[in-house]
């Protein structure tokens, strides 16, 4: 019987794939077949991510790369693809968070451009060099291309002293229902996820704090906070042929909290 969620023979992009919910994805898609190919700035951590994802039986590399830096992301990009020969997928999940007590007349301007310049910029970089491929591709005849940015639940909400993170995440969304439109002629889907409350490396000076954590966790219906893996089944799921129609959404993955 054929496995609809099968992914030999695709290939997809993990920006920020060397930890958290970029790796979660990564393994998934591994798991599944895909080829990955991950990249991040820490060469170690690429280094780790790429030995627990080289046991998973796919095709993996790991490509040192800052999105912020443009000419980085077309040779990372460019070197992906003499390795694998396509790219069909890239998630653009590079990004830093929004941990901050500064008040938002006070935010520095260089503070406002660095969130933009990895959190905003790093998806425009990203996903104009993997839209140049798939759009050739297609023209073709070759009509498959999937693009998805992780975004955040501070979208939806109003965030204080955070303002900055949660703009470049709601500008993301905008960008990715704009994608969608402009593409769906070449057989590519963009979409975005949502992820609320979730223990990672770079959540760990709120999920290990007890004030906080008495806090949220009765707002979050499942009782708990996600972990890297609760993101593997949508991230299989949005480069199979299944989810070929479904393009332009906002997925919330925050185990009912934005409900409650």
């Amino acid at each position: 019987m054929a496995n609809d969620f099968d992914l030999k023979g695709r290939v997809a992009i993990i920006t920020g794939g060397n930890g958290g919910i970029g790796l979660g994805m990564a393994k998934a898609l591994a798991r599944a077949g895909c080829a990955v190919s991950i990249w991040g700035r820490n060469e170690q951590k690429n280094r780790d991510a790429l030995a627990e994802l080289s046991e998973l039986g796919a095709p993996a590399e790991a490509r040192t790369c800052d999105v912020t830096n443009r000419a980085a992301i077309e040779d990372a990009f460019a070197k992906t693809l003499d390795a694998f020969g396509r790219v069909d997928g890239c998630f653009a999940n590079a990004g830093v968070g929004g941990v901050s007590q500064q008040a938002f007349v006070d935010r520095a301007e260089g503070d406002w451009r660095r969130m933009f310049a990895t959190n905003l910029d790093g998806v425009f970089h990203v996903f104009q060099a993997s839209l140049r491929h798939m759009i050739k591709r297609a023209k073709s005849g070759d009509r498959f291309g999937r693009l998805v940015a992780t975004s955040s639940i501070a979208s939806l909400f109003g965030v204080p002293r955070n303002e900055h993170y949660a703009a470049t995440k709601a500008a993301v969304n905008a960008l990715i229902r704009s994608l969608a439109v402009e593409h769906a002629r070449y057989g590519v889907t963009a979409n975005a996820i949502l992820p609320g409350w979730i223990e990672t490396e770079m959540t760990t000076s709120l999920t290990g704090n007890e004030k906080f954590v008495s806090a949220v966790i009765p707002r979050i219906p499942m009782r708990r906070f996600g972990e890297p893996t609760d993101f593997g089944g949508i991230a299989v799921y949005l480069m199979s042929a299944l989810s070929s129609y479904h393009t332009a959404d906002c997925l919330v993955i925050d185990g009912g909290y934005r409900a409650f």
